[in-house]
This record gives structure tokens, C-alpha cells and sequence, in this order.
């Protein structure tokens, strides 16, 4: 390759430079070069000049070639200012495309580094930049980022709002979505309703705001963009209307079961016989449920001392109960509502091996210590206690409960009442089925749960909401009353969620990015740098 080839390589579309020399060596190319424009503007007035002061040589690291990293010795000229009414009397010259003030690198790979940076933060960005040539400190470059200008804010017709968590649990901040173009608009510190209002009264234009149901953020809009239309995000509803779908099947959680099968008076004497022999292991059992017994009795005790007329805080201090204790034990009707999903669905760590232990009990080995050797030399994780329990019913006769002939639990029976029918496999629909036969409360549950779905599907809430909310409350169903009475304290914005098609999804995805950004800069993901991050970042 000749050196005008080269020169082609390393610097194309550089018009005001000349090659003098190219030195390649074992892992760096080195370039000589001067500046060869015919005059110079002043940064600080834009006066031309032709005369020159000095000339002296600047190093410049550029983008590696080959896996060489590259080394520009640039010799520069400085100016005198024409202008006698500037501020500078002396000024250096630029290479469009090549330097800027004060830098030691390239103008180019200074872009790339920055885009490493924005991309990959310290740590990972640094080893990067090792593989190409270009080897800058983690430090670098987050100063990087930092001196980056931050990006023309405008506001957006539609706008997202949510917040997000610099230090979980302790501070949090807010993240400003452009819904329509799916890009962040801006980080704010904190999220009080005063910071969102201050916001928005400096971008005036937002039409509509989607936003969760926090109040803070209610009002920030309200206040900043009072004809903005407000949006509640349907996923947030649909989660609470699922939550107090869940406290109602709590509260009739007795009626999930099947009907028990009405004994024989020989078969009732048969079960006596054997529930005396079991009292002594049934007693010892009853330990693993000390959390369910000592639930209840606090919320019996709870409810005791309400009734007298005691305020909470005396009950905190006699009980020895935090405040926000009592109050979750004041506010749950039955014992039940606290200890939701506690054993509920629990999985066994011999349910892999249960069909294998099945077939060879069949086959006539019924040796616990047997049947533990081979199952372990497969796997099985468990201890020798644990076998024997299962064994136990089989050594009386009876066969060991089934997981899929147990009653449904309070989870799968919530489940099955929000999620789609035709998500629903058939054994899980015949199930249902037999629970909303069995309870005509949890059957309405049902039907209002679907009307819900369906109006929420087809965005017809300006037109339904209302006469639904009539349906729930003429049922009298107390969890779907108190969630309705809650809807009703921002229905406004409930309506738009359900008849607008805008929604919080393209938020709660930034939210996800902007923890896997935290993530990257391994506990240094300030404020600024990760706003710059945020904002900046392809």
C-alpha cells in the first residue's frame, strides 16, 4: 500500500492536514503531521487570521489500525488576534475533524470512547477499550459521560410517568417517558408531587400523562398540567382488582374443597380408632403451624382491644406490636387474610420420584433404606425422614394424597378467575367450575372479573365503568366494594386508562433498563452519571 493509500486510511476528508511521515512499528503507528490551513478563526470573536505567533508539536492518541494503536505527532500553529476588542491575543488552531481544545485525543476516538461509555460505564467499558487498543481508565470514563452536554429537553405530547429506585427502600427518583417515541425525557431527583409540578410548568404542550396510582404523582400532574388529561395505567388496575379478587376466595376459602364423603357408622368408627392412634403425631405436627396458631390469636387479641375502644397505639404498646402490625391486623377481617399463600401450593422434594417409588413398591420392595439408596444415587436431595413419612400410608393400606386431587389452593383459584378462559387448560375449567358452583359469591366474583376484563379489552369504560361499579356495589361483596370505592377517588383518570389506548408499559421498560444500568456501574450510578446514561444512551 502506498503512503498516499495510507494516508486515505487513517485520515480521510482531512483537507487542512499534511502526512510528513507514517512509522509503523511492532504495536503502534506512529504519524507526523502538520496543520496546513491558510488561516485560522478565533474561538473567542471569529476574526480570521493569517499571522502567525509559534508553532509547537501536540500528541494525539487516534482510533488503533490493524491492532496498533495510533500516535499523531501534530505540529500546530498559533495565531495572533486581529481583533483588537478580543479578549485573546494569541490563539491556537483546530483540525476540523482531527483535534479540539485541550484534548489528548483524537476527536474521533474521543466519539468513541464516549459511546463505549455511554454503553458500558467504567469497569466494562475499560476492558473494552484494552481490546481496542485504546486503553483508558474506568475513571476516564465516566468523566466522559459527565462532560457530555446534556440533551435539548422537550416535552412530549404524551408523557409517562413512574418512579424508580436509587437506593431501594431509602431513595427514590422519577423517570419521564416520551410514550409516543418510547425515549426518556428526564430523571427528576425525587418523587414528590412538587418536583413533577415544577417540571411541567417549565414544559408546557403535555396533553396526556400516564402515570401508576400513586397520589404524589396525581397531584404533581393535576397541579403542573391541569388540561393534561390523566391516564391510570390498566396493568395496575387489573393488579388491584386481582388482589381484592384474591382477599374474597381468602374469605371463602372453606367452600374450595369438595364435599367430604359422608362415612358409614363403621367407617366412623374405623377413623376414631385411627385418629386416636395419631393424636401423639398429629400434636407434634401442629408446631409447623405455630405461624397460622400465632396469627390468629394476635388478630383475635387485635380485634379484643379494638373493641373496647382502644386507639392502636395503646394496642402497640401493650401487645408489644409494631403500629404497622396492629393496623394490617385491624384492617384483615379473618386471621386468614394474613397467612394467604403461607403452605399454600408448597412443592415436595419427592415429587420427581414419586411415580419411580410408586412402580417398585408395586413390584415388591418396601425396604425405606432401598428405596432411598436408589433414589439418591439418581438425585434425590432429601433425607431418610422424609421417605418414611410418604411410605407410612402406604404400609396401612391407603394411598398417599395426590397433588392433583388436592383442593385447589387461594392462589390457583385467583388465578383462574382473572385469567383468560381459553388460557385455562380443561381440568383447571372443571375445577372452577366445581368451586363457582359451590359458592355463589365467588361466582359473581367471576362475572364481575370478566365484565372487567372484557371492558378494559375493548377500551369501553367511558361508557360501562359507571353502571359496573352500580353492579358491584347492589352485590355487596366487601373486597370489590372497598377496590371500586378506590377507583372512585380517581376516576377520571381510571375512565381515560380504560378507553384511551395509552398505557405505562413503554415506563415500566425504561424502569427495567434503568436497573440494569445501576447494575453496570457496580454502585457508582449516581444521579448525574445515570441520568446522562439514561438520556444519552442508543
Amino acid at each position: 500500500m502506498s503512503d498516499v493509500d495510507v494516508e486515505e486510511v487513517l485520515f480521510p476528508d482531512l483537507g487542512d492536514l499534511e502526512i510528513a511521515n507514517i512509522e509503523i512499528g511492532g504495536d503502534s503507528v506512529t504519524v507526523t503531521a502538520c496543520a496546513c490551513a491558510p488561516e485560522a478563526l478565533c474561538p473567542a470573536c471569529g476574526a480570521g487570521s493569517r499571522r502567525v505567533h509559534s508553532r509547537y508539536e501536540r500528541r494525539l492518541a487516534d482510533s488503533a489500525v490493524g491492532g496498533r494503536r495510533v500516535v499523531v505527532k501534530l505540529q500546530v500553529r498559533r495565531f495572533r488576534c486581529p481583533a483588537t476588542s478580543c479578549a485573546r491575543s494569541t490563539f491556537v488552531e483546530q483540525v476540523a475533524g482531527l483535534t479540539f481544545r485541550h484534548g489528548r485525543r483524537s476527536l474521533r476516538l474521543h466519539t468513541v470512547l464516549q459511546s463505549v461509555a455511554l454503553m458500558l460505564a467504567g469497569r466494562a467499558g475499560a476492558r473494552l477499550s484494552s481490546v481496542l487498543s485504546s486503553k483508558v481508565s474506568r475513571s476516564t470514563l465516566l468523566r466522559l459521560i459527565r462532560a457530555m452536554p446534556d440533551p435539548p429537553t422537550t416535552a412530549p405530547r404524551v408523557l409517562g410517568v413512574d418512579d424508580f429506585a436509587l437506593r431501594k427502600g431509602h431513595v427514590y427518583g422519577t423517570v419521564l417517558i416520551n410514550i409516543e417515541t418510547r425515549r426518556p425525557v428526564d430523571l427528576l431527583p425525587d418523587r414528590e408531587a412538587a418536583t413533577l409540578a415544577r417540571w411541567l410548568t417549565e414544559h408546557p404542550g403535555v396533553e396526556v400523562i400516564c402515570r401508576d396510582r400513586a397520589i404524589a404523582y396525581a397531584e404533581g400532574a393535576r397541579l403542573g398540567a391541569p388540561n393534561a388529561v390523566q391516564v391510570a395505567d390498566r396493568w395496575h388496575l387489573f393488579h388491584n382488582l386481582t388482589e381484592a379478587v384474591e382477599r374474597c376466595v381468602t374469605r371463602h376459602s372453606t367452600q374450595l374443597r369438595e364435599p367430604a364423603h359422608v362415612p358409614t357408622p363403621e367407617e366412623s368408627a374405623a377413623a376414631l380408632a385411627e385418629l386416636e392412634k395419631v393424636t401423639t403425631t398429629a400434636k407434634a405436627a401442629r408446631g409447623a403451624h405455630r405461624y397460622a396458631d400465632r396469627t390468629s390469636e394476635r388478630h383475635q387479641a387485635v380485634h379484643d382491644l379494638l373493641a373496647q375502644g382502644l386507639s392502636r397505639r395503646e394496642i402497640s404498646r401493650r401487645l408489644g406490636l409494631a403500629r404497622g402490625t396492629v393496623r394490617r391486623f385491624a384492617r384483615a377481617t379473618a386471621p386468614e387474610e394474613l397467612v394467604v399463600g403461607k403452605w399454600q401450593g408448597r412443592t415436595s422434594v419427592l415429587d420427581d420420584y414419586k411415580p419411580y417409588l410408586h412402580q417398585r413398591w408395586q413390584e415388591g420392595c418396601t425396604t425405606a433404606k432401598t428405596l432411598f439408596d436408589e433414589i439418591k444415587a439418581v438425585g434425590y436431595t432429601g433425607g431418610l425422614t422424609v421417605l418414611r413419612d410418604y411410605l407410612r400410608p402406604l404400609r396401612s393400606g391407603a394411598q398417599p394424597q395426590d397433588r392433583s386431587t388436592r383442593p385447589p389452593s387461594v392462589r390457583d383459584v385467583t388465578s383462574w378467575i382473572t385469567r383468560h378462559p381459553d388460557s385455562l387448560t380443561t381440568d383447571e375449567t372443571l375445577k372452577l367450575k366445581g368451586v363457582l358452583a359451590r359458592c355463589p359469591q365467588l361466582a359473581t366474583t367471576a362475572d364481575h372479573v370478566r365484565t372487567f376484563a372484557e371492558m378494559m379489552t375493548a377500551r369501553t369504560g367511558h361508557t360501562q365503568l359507571a353502571g359496573w361499579i352500580d353492579q358491584v356495589k347492589a352485590t355487596g361483596l366487601p373486597e370489590l366494594v372497598s377496590f371500586v370505592n378506590g377507583i372512585g377517588s380517581d376516576l377520571g383518570a381510571v375512565v381515560a386508562g380504560l378507553s384511551l389506548p395509552f398505557s405505562s408499559g413503554a415506563v415500566e421498560g425504561q424502569v427495567n433498563r434503568i436497573k440494569m444500568l445501576k447494575r453496570q456501574m457496580f454502585g457508582r450510578a449516581g444521579l448525574d452519571l445515570l441520568r446522562k446514561r439514561v438520556l444519552l444512551a442508543p
